[in-house]
């Protein structure tokens, strides 16, 4: 049975949008199904005016593509009843996840009475402007998300080198100030590889 992984994320400056794609691929090379999925952007506030609020204007329609330069799709709850596992990513905001994936993550409340968000494996990374930005407050942070949904948390560990060579952070993938970190997109692969393998392991009812 192939396993179905949904990797969403927000960001603001494309780091954690390479994460992501590092996430999805991993995922991806262990033979999952994959859905790459970003957040949409909140709206602006209300105008003096009375008219409607308006989207921000980074929160155009996305449309599917193949092209990991094109944007991916805007998440919908759709995509956590479709999947088996998820895998989230969010720029630290004060030592907590964005507000645009804390709405999107809000809006799932239905599917949490219904128990359709329990026992799926989830995982989740991270990027931060300065070292000690608050990366790992911030998955923290998203750990009491899943356990409210009764998720089974994957954190990476130690279970792999790449792990130690992108810094060391047991909870989830996280980089620093840039876009490209090569050992942090190997270590983000790693962890969307480990995501997929276990949610594969627990579909087939083995250890």
């Amino acid at each position: 049975m192939t396993v179905k992984v949904a990797v969403i994320f927000y960001s603001a400056t494309g780091a954690v949008r390479a994460l992501a794609e590092a996430v999805a691929a991993g995922a991806a090379s262990a033979g999952a199904e994959v859905r790459l999925r970003r957040v949409a952007d909140l709206a602006t506030a209300e105008p003096a005016t009375g008219e409607p609020a308006t989207a921000a204007p980074a929160t155009a329609a996305r449309t599917t593509t193949t092209q990991a330069t094109a944007e991916p799709v805007t998440a919908a709850l759709e995509d956590l009843a479709w999947a088996d596992a998820f895998a989230f990513g969010t720029p630290t905001r004060f030592g907590t996840p964005a507000a645009q994936l804390k709405q999107f993550i809000d809006g799932s409340v239905e599917l949490w009475r219904e128990g359709r968000l329990a026992d799926k494996p989830v995982t989740a990374f991270t990027s931060a402007h300065n070292r000690h930005g608050g990366s790992e407050a911030t998955i923290l942070s998203l750990g009491n998300v899943f356990y409210h949904w009764g998720a089974l948390i994957v954190p990476p560990g130690y279970t792999d080198p790449v792990v130690y060579a992108a810094g060391g952070n047991p909870y989830g993938t996280s980089t620093t100030g840039g876009i490209r970190d090569d050992a942090a997109l190997a270590a983000a692969r790693y962890q969307g590889r480990r995501l997929a393998g276990i949610a594969s392991r627990l579909l087939a009812g083995t250890r």
